[in-house]
């Protein structure tokens, strides 16, 4: 299955992609490491129907890959240059895509509980002095305790535990530890959507500003740059 955009076949709590019959599913975390060690020709094998979860983050994946080792290649390498703005939006959740010198991403999470009043809601990154491996790929899933019940309901976060996510009752985070970042919440949230956005097969250069956006909204981004050619080139 070609890890693309174009075929995202479901983006329930993850994003998923297929071809015919056959689905993987939650394959963002694993395409936002690569994205943030700049791989982009790779063969990825699964022994199942999902990428394995890890501990939640993008961490894990980065640490793995540099174990083996990166291989430099002679072909240039290509990037999506955005020539003017690209907008989606879903009820009052947006994305967008500007033109920029670079990549930065912006997001704005919303929810009100009182453990994410807590913590910081917005983040804006610009990768031009901004390490990803550093400030982002540690960022880890997470949810409402209450929620996990209706999410197994739809086949979904069957293996959630403390290992692999961020686990939030009425009041507290119940992790040993605690957060990895103070904007831990609003990171994973960047973390997703430069997952979702390396679905378009390279690196974008431009700015992206996602509020209150998930995998839907990311994908529909995604689909509409693809269709306004006039917006973007290589």
């Amino acid at each position: 299955i070609r890890a693309h955009a174009e075929n995202v076949s479901d983006t329930t709590l993850s994003t998923s992609v297929g071809l015919a019959d056959v689905h993987v599913s939650t394959v963002e975390h694993l395409m936002s490491a690569l994205w943030g060690i700049g791989i982009d020709n790779l063969i990825v094998e699964l022994s199942a129907q999902e990428v394995p979860i890890m501990d939640g983050s993008a961490a894990p994946f980065i640490y793995l890959i540099n174990t083996v080792g990166i291989v430099e290649q002679q072909a240039a390498k290509q990037f999506i240059r955005i020539k003017r703005e690209i907008k989606v939006t879903q009820g009052d959740a947006e994305a967008s895509l500007t033109p920029y010198h670079g990549f930065k991403a912006g997001y704005t999470f919303v929810a009100d509980h009182p453990v994410y009043n807590r913590h910081p809601k917005y983040s804006e990154l610009d990768f031009s002095d901004t390490s990803y491996v550093d400030a982002v790929s540690r960022a880890r899933s997470f949810g409402l305790i209450k929620e996990l019940e209706q999410a197994q309901a739809i086949n979904k976060c069957r293996g959630s535990s403390l290992a692999n996510a961020v686990a939030i009752d009425d009041f507290a985070v119940l992790n040993e530890g605690g957060l990895r970042y103070d904007d831990e919440f609003v990171k994973h949230k960047l973390l997703d959507v430069i997952g979702d956005l390396y679905l378009l097969g390279k690196p974008i250069l431009g700015a992206f500003h996602g509020h209150k956006s998930g995998h839907a909204l990311n994908n529909k981004l995604a689909r509409a740059l693809l269709r306004c050619e006039d917006a973007w080139e290589l």
